[in-house]
């Protein structure tokens, strides 16, 4: 399964807040063996949204927008998504059920537009808030504060699945720049691919479709390579991803 992920807001593109959501995502998805293909942020721009979602929505296999959910001006991300649809937003009354049953108060005491869905969505529940989230066609739309949008991907995350992979970490006191004959001689002998991750010591991330393969290959390169010292490397299937 492969999947884009977009955030929303004039605030990440200023740096007055650090997109966390997006690095989150991606970590449960890889949990899941889904594939991130694009990370994109956009303003509060209607246009913009939806021309992203659109071009995006015909590429992957799913979209994750994040931010800009809610009654306020600025919260632009539902009018977005329904434009790159050709859909109007209107009220959602599942939405408005599900605020009047788990509420404190009800749909009608709140702010003008908070249920307020692209036509033909359906309502994805906000355990930790008030403002739903929408799910249409293949594209996931979230809240942008972050519980929120962590408890209501919850909510749909069986709804993700991708390839079991199986993953061998391998850290090394030398240089990237010296491993790089290893580093293709193991992708040469076993069918894996290996990420090269520098640090305080240099994190070598052995990917292959069986265990077996992945433990193999992560030997073979402990071998051939200066170990990192005092760094506890984890065992055979240890670090399983996927479903």
């Amino acid at each position: 399964m492969r999947v884009a992920v977009v955030t929303v807001g004039d605030e990440l593109l200023s740096g007055d807040t650090v997109d966390t959501n997006a690095s989150w995502l991606c970590d449960r998805l890889d949990d899941r063996g889904v594939s991130v293909e694009r990370i994109t942020t956009v303003p509060d721009r209607i246009a913009d949204i939806a021309r992203v979602v659109n071009e995006y929505r015909a590429e992957y296999d799913a979209v994750i927008v994040t931010g800009g959910v809610g009654p306020t001006h600025d919260d632009v991300t539902m009018d977005g998504v329904a434009a790159a649809f050709g859909r109007e937003v209107a009220p959602n009354e599942a939405a408005e059920a599900w605020i009047d049953d788990h509420g404190d108060y009800t749909a009608a005491d709140l702010t003008e537009g908070t249920t307020h869905l692209p036509a033909g969505a359906r309502m994805l529940p906000n355990p930790e808030g008030v403002a739903p989230g929408a799910a249409l066609d293949a594209v996931y739309v979230l809240p942008g504060v972050p519980d929120e949008m962590k408890a209501m991907f919850e909510t749909v995350a069986g709804e993700f699945e991708g390839t079991r992979r199986h993953v061998e970490e391998v850290r090394t006191t030398e240089p990237e720049s010296a491993l790089i004959d290893r580093l293709d001689e193991v992708q040469e002998r076993f069918d894996v691919t290996v990420g090269s991750y520098p640090g305080d010591s240099v994190r070598l991330k052995v990917i292959a479709a069986d265990a077996g393969t992945a433990g193999d290959a992560a030997d073979w390169l402990r071998d051939r390579v200066d170990l990192a010292a005092q760094v506890e490397q984890p065992e055979q299937g240890d670090a399983e991803t996927g479903e």
